[in-house]
């Protein structure tokens, strides 16, 4: 009976916790805009109440999609310089 009434209790006290709330990748910010702004103004509003990873997380997101996929910058050769004519004295 007292085995019974303590997994009645922790089956209770589990089912009011609920569940938590899934992560969100920095994929899955990436590709929803909207959401990404929503999480940076939460963020700028009050960090400690989202957390660092999730900070972190939009962070990640928005410099991936400022940057890009992160190709590196191959600049062309300058032009062939070409000697400039001295005039003739």
């Amino acid at each position: 009976m007292k085995t019974l009434l303590i997994a009645a209790a922790c089956t209770v006290l589990l089912a009011a916790c609920g569940k938590p709330e899934p992560a969100e990748s920095v994929e899955s910010l990436m590709a929803n805009p909207d959401r990404l702004k929503e999480v940076r103004a939460q963020c700028k509003a009050g960090h400690d109440k989202v957390g660092d990873a999730l900070c972190n997380r939009a962070a990640e997101a928005t410099r991936r999609r400022f940057m890009g996929s992160g190709t590196p910058y191959t600049p062309t050769p300058p032009f062939a310089a070409t000697p400039a004519s001295s005039p003739k004295e």
